[in-house]
């Protein structure tokens, strides 16, 4: 079986979500298997394991991406499997397996504020219906997405008529802290500045948190990073509270997890909360709003995992309280220790082997049909 994974969402400055997806899968299933990658940029072929073949072809933000499958039929795969949900299927000769995250932004569909005003518009459009989601997905041999919870939406919306299937967002491959050593008074904050991350309600405990410094690690636009300190000087918050990293490369990330007391992420609605499997890796504990989601990323009953409800009216003090709980050296090991099993129990090798799973699966079905 030939199998083609679209590598062009693969970020050669600092990953995202959708990067480190592709990275982490695409290096998962070449432990297993060899399959090929589509790239757009020369560049990411620095990104890719040494026994990947690759191919190069348009940018996924082209025009021809509705007529993708028209290109990649020279190549000649068996299946394809792309991180997003885009990528044209007209004409197909092929397999083919799409990936829809999460509802999130038909649920809050303001788009991205770094987008060109007429991608946002579109942006906009797209996400009042379902209707152009389900043409997309019904162009594919089945459809993954990253959570239980997400499975359970699209279902939910009749989103497709194709099997839903899980191939899980997974931990990084860590060995925890330490959790008797070294910890200072730091809280990590990792994620975008949209409005339903909800950030202010982490800058706004940081009152209630003299002493702490919460690390804001993602890009940031100089207009929203002057939002966000105008909320600290408001509600009393010291400069020397917020540190922006407007962008960080791995090891520094992996550094200050290790030294945290814990990451934290208020957010109203989120897709899956990958920042929080990467903490639990280290050993570094979270407190997260109650959302579905987060309860089954980080386990619902897991001391590693503190949930706020972030529709009390009082969710910047409750966060407070989880996190000065933490000061206790033995409530702090204890939550370390549990975080680490959590992130343990999702692995990129498990996820890779569910995609070969369902790759074997619709080669063996088309090629009875062509029987």
């Amino acid at each position: 079986m030939r199998l083609f994974m679209d590598g062009r969402y693969l970020r050669t400055d600092y990953h995202d979500g959708i990067s480190r997806y592709s990275y982490s899968l695409i290096h998962a299933v070449a432990a297993m298997s060899d399959p090929t990658v589509i790239i757009h940029n020369n560049a990411q072929r620095d990104l890719l394991p040494d026994n990947v073949d690759a191919v190069e072809f348009h940018a996924p933000t082209s025009a021809r991406e509705p007529l993708s499958a028209l290109t990649l039929n020279h190549f000649k795969p068996d299946v394809v499997f792309s991180p997003m949900q885009t990528i044209g299927s007209v004409g197909r000769n092929f397999g083919l397996i799409l990936t829809l995250h999460d509802l999130i932004y038909y649920q809050h569909r303001t788009p991205p504020r770094d987008l060109p005003q007429a991608i946002r518009g579109l942006w906009y459009l797209y996400h009042l219906t379902y209707l152009p989601q389900r043409m997309l997905l019904n162009g594919a041999d089945a459809v993954a997405t990253v959570s239980r919870t997400s499975q359970r939406l699209i279902r939910k919306h009749r989103l497709t008529r194709r099997p839903v299937r899980v191939i899980a967002n997974a931990s990084p491959e860590a060995s925890p802290r330490d959790p008797a050593g070294f910890r200072d008074k730091t809280l990590i904050y990792m994620g975008s500045f949209m409005e339903y991350k909800n950030v202010e309600t982490l800058i706004s405990a940081l009152q209630y948190l003299p002493g702490y410094r919460l690390h804001l690690c993602s890009p940031i636009s100089a207009s929203r990073r002057d939002e966000l300190v105008s909320v600290a000087q408001l509600q009393g918050v010291g400069s020397t509270q917020l540190q922006f990293h407007n962008g960080i490369d791995d090891v520094e990330y992996r550094h200050l997890l290790r030294s945290a007391t814990a990451l934290v992420t208020m957010s109203r609605s989120e897709g899956y909360g990958l920042p929080l499997v990467e903490a639990m890796a280290e050993g570094t504990p979270v407190v997260v709003s109650d959302l579905e989601i987060f309860q089954e990323v980080a386990g619902q009953h897991n001391p590693g995992a503190q949930f706020v409800n972030i529709a009390s009216g009082a969710a910047d003090r409750q966060l407070a309280d989880c996190v000065m709980a933490l000061e206790d050296n033995r409530t702090f090991i204890w939550a370390s220790n549990c975080a680490a099993r959590q992130a343990n129990r999702s692995r990129w090798s498990d996820s890779a082997l569910e995609l070969l799973k369902l790759a074997e699966e619709i080669h063996l079905r088309r090629s009875r049909r062509k029987a």
